[in-house]
């Protein structure tokens, strides 16, 4: 080729491959170690699903994904830590509808959720259990229902603390069943279980994916559970609107964020990938069996889908009167 012939689109060709190139290195992710921080203590659903996904794409993104727990004030604390963080992608936040309950349940927060963090992609759902104790007399809803009329203020409910999915299922069955139960909040779900398994406190609402097994050694009594139909791991077990709360509804879901501002290449190649982990066979099968359903939505679906929880759980806060100052 004639260089000097062809001096024009030699420079254009030129042009294009360093702007190609320089567009390359600035979308290249993740070129170091990405924390997932969880704001919530080790052993619950948050956690065990937060190291499951960061395991999954540390294999496919060739760079550890660390989990970081920062539990404390209703995950809140974790939760400013990410908001703070440089939006760069390499702080991603673990988060649940925790999140979305505390945006009406707590008056002062340092953060707003969809202002300060931003959508990535959903991770999943599962139906909570509700469960008794075996000393409490009760072995369905009904009985449960009628046992806390007649002793109002005497049968206390566990939660891992206010605004997470146990607690505002707590409240949404006080304020549908018309009974006055008294919330126990504690640091975390396994602190909340080993109280209902010691009979500190007599019921809790728990996610399906580690009560399941215990209910199903007779530790505790399962009563009823959360969703609009029966779990496929509990089949016997009646949804809580069968069993006497027609369209009673609450469940646990989870999702990540990244710091506002995170470039949406960054994004938009999380979402990616978390969906195809979502999406593998293998991973739907493991997860079928542990009571989880993919949830599959772009990075605006699920702010969108947020938006949309944060204004249901706003009403439950309205209805229930709880508050946290």
């Amino acid at each position: 080729m004639n260089v000097r012939k062809f001096p024009g689109q030699i420079a254009v060709f030129a042009l294009a491959l360093g702007a190609a190139t320089c567009a390359q290195g600035q979308t290249a992710y993740p070129t170091k170690s990405v924390r997932i921080i969880v704001p919530y203590s080790a052993g619950g659903p948050a956690d065990i699903y937060a190291r499951f996904i960061g395991d999954r794409l540390q294999k496919t993104m060739g760079h550890p994904f660390v989990i970081e727990n920062r539990p404390g004030a209703g995950a809140i604390i974790g939760t400013d830590a990410v908001a703070k963080s440089a939006p760069d992608g390499y702080t991603l936040l673990m988060m649940s509808n925790t999140h979305t309950v505390n945006e009406s349940l707590f008056t002062k927060k340092p953060y707003s959720l969809l202002r300060d963090l931003a959508p990535i992609a959903p991770v999943n759902y599962s139906d909570l259990i509700l469960v008794v104790h075996p000393s409490v007399a009760a072995n369905n809803l009904k009985e449960l229902i009628a046992l806390a009329q007649a002793k109002p203020g005497t049968l206390n409910y566990a939660s891992s603390g206010p605004g997470t999915p146990y607690h505002m299922a707590g409240e949404l069955f006080k304020a549908m069943a018309g009974i006055d139960v008294v919330h126990v909040p504690h640091k975390g779900s396994a602190e909340a279980r080993t109280s209902v398994l010691a009979g500190n406190v007599q019921m809790m609402f728990d996610a399906i994916t580690t009560m399941a097994p215990l209910a199903q050694s007779g530790k505790v009594r399962a009563i009823a559970t959360s969703g609009k139909t029966r779990s496929a791991i509990t089949p016997n077990v009646p949804t809580l609107s069968e069993a006497g709360l027609p369209g009673y509804d609450a469940v646990i879901w989870l999702g990540m964020m990244a710091p506002a501002g995170t470039p949406k290449a960054i994004i938009d190649t999380l979402n990616a990938d978390i969906q195809k982990i979502a999406n593998s066979p293998d991973v739907k099968e493991t997860w079928s069996r542990q009571g989880a359903v993919p949830m599959h939505m772009s990075a605006e679906e699920f702010g969108k889908f947020m938006e949309q929880d944060i204004q249901k759980w706003a009403k439950v806060v309205k209805i229930s009167g709880a508050k946290v100052d």
